[in-house]
């Protein structure tokens, strides 16, 4: 047995490591489009089961995959295409209250647990110079939403309800549900 986590996040990764659980990593390479037409609540738990299954090889593997939405009045943000859409994002999110969704997959074998963790969020009103300040940075160019709150975003994050990890992507807690669920030799 082994466990695969489907990502090549940088923070999905330092979040496993904290059950520390020996993992491999298989990056998936499907089409992550979104349904508009559907709830995103239930398009990124699809998503993040097609990552799941994407990477799945042995039967006895245990397969963490993930998969994280910014949605603000019900529009989805995904990653920013460029600077003016990372302005766009920040902009929108200004002064107001969005989620975090987090689609989360555990496969093993044929078994599949799949679930959405949300996360509310208030950001204080923003300027449009911290706006420009914070994408100079380069930071909010590979991140749905156009920001990391475990970077310069933690100064914009007012009020947050749920879970922190979450936001980062990966809701550790519910992980640690799912795996016990799916995998208990691994985490009892």
């Amino acid at each position: 047995m082994q466990l695969i986590l489907a990502s090549q996040s940088p923070r999905r990764q330092e979040l496993l490591k904290l059950f520390h659980i020996p993992f491999a990593i298989r990056v998936a390479d499907i089409d992550e489009t979104m349904d508009e037409s559907k709830p995103p609540y239930d398009e990124v738990a699809r998503v993040s089961s097609l990552k799941a299954m994407a990477v799945s090889r042995e039967e006895s593997d245990v397969v963490i995959a993930a998969d994280t939405i910014v949605v603000c009045d019900g529009k989805v943000l995904g990653k920013p295409r460029d600077e003016a859409d990372a302005r766009r994002m920040l902009s929108l999110l200004s002064g107001r209250d969005h989620q975090v969704m987090t689609g989360l997959t555990v496969l093993r074998g044929e078994k599949i647990l799949s679930c959405t963790e949300v996360t509310d969020i208030h950001f204080r009103d923003l300027t449009e110079k911290e706006i420009e300040s914070y994408i100079r940075t380069g930071e909010p160019m590979d991140k749905a939403g156009a920001y990391g709150i475990q970077g310069g975003a933690a100064l914009f994050a007012e009020k947050l309800r749920g879970d922190y990890f979450n936001v980062v992507g990966l809701p550790v807690c519910r992980l640690g549900k799912l795996l016990k669920e799916i995998a208990p030799e691994l985490v009892d």
